[in-house]
């Protein structure tokens, strides 16, 4: 029996109107991280980015790579060390300040002007911006646009009803030829409110444009897209890839989030 194409076939069609209306507020993010409650972290890097790292780069050096929702990914230094310009948002600047003391890395503070309230924590070495404010405050005017995304732990963890919002700001980031890798999660959203929450295939075609090809489980890859915002054409590679969430790994999540 092939069970990723039965387990497949109950999420597609499970009822996510359970997680439609849940919204999880900025407090409450604040509040994870300032308890310690982050299972959503992951202390080594990630096996999806080492492996489509190629796809990220498309053979370029020097180039603008972007982590939204970044929180203290340790990815961020490694691809920073292989001298590419990282830039991230965060709105805990506890965890913005953890990222910098565990790699022992120096770093500066400063206002951003265009946002009130907002600071930007960079590196000394000058290849590490990471901003602590709301991702919906940020515009290609304040961080300019990117040549790569690393979307893990980001789109799930947006709140339903902002998906749209999110998706698009996205888009607007993006730099021509750009390539953005998005990290999904499987699980049955019966079994969990989120985050992280369940994207089915359906609704990321609405948001961003494009349908994923039927792959492995839990490996997925998506060819070109063409996504129009505000008039601008950008020609993006999206490679969409699926986390299978087991029931410990739940579980876990579920006693971090408090759920």
């Amino acid at each position: 029996m092939d069970r990723s194409a039965d387990a497949a076939g109950v999420l597609e069609h499970s009822d996510v109107g359970a997680q439609k209306n849940r919204v999880v507020t900025e407090e409450e993010w604040l509040q994870k991280w300032e308890m310690h409650n982050i299972g959503f972290h992951k202390e080594q890097g990630h096996p999806f980015l080492q492996k489509y790292l190629d796809v990220l780069l498309s053979g370029r050096s020097g180039l603008r790579i972007f982590f939204p929702l970044c929180g203290k990914a340790v990815d961020m230094k490694w691809l920073a060390d292989m001298g590419h310009c990282v830039v991230g948002v965060e709105v805990s600047e506890q965890a913005l300040k953890e990222f910098f003391a565990e790699h022992s890395l120096p770093y500066s503070e400063e206002p951003v002007p265009e946002i009130p309230g907002a600071k930007k924590l960079q590196s000394t070495s000058g290849n590490i911006s990471l901003y602590c404010c709301s991702i919906y405050d940020l515009s290609s005017s304040i961080v300019g646009k990117f040549d790569g995304f690393w979307d893990r732990g980001a789109l799930v963890a947006v709140n339903p009803c902002d998906r749209q919002r999110y998706a698009s700001l996205m888009i607007s980031l993006m730099e021509e030829n750009s390539s953005y890798l998005l990290v999904t999660v499987s699980y049955d959203p019966n079994k969990h409110k989120g985050p992280p929450f369940y994207v089915p295939e359906s609704e990321i075609k609405s948001l961003f444009g494009f349908l994923p090809e039927k792959g492995d489980w839990l490996d997925k890859m998506v060819g070109d897209m063409e996504a129009s915002v505000q008039g601008c054409l950008n020609s993006a590679r999206i490679i969409a890839m699926e986390e299978l969430l087991l029931m410990s790994e739940l579980c876990e999540l579920l006693l971090c989030s408090g759920s």
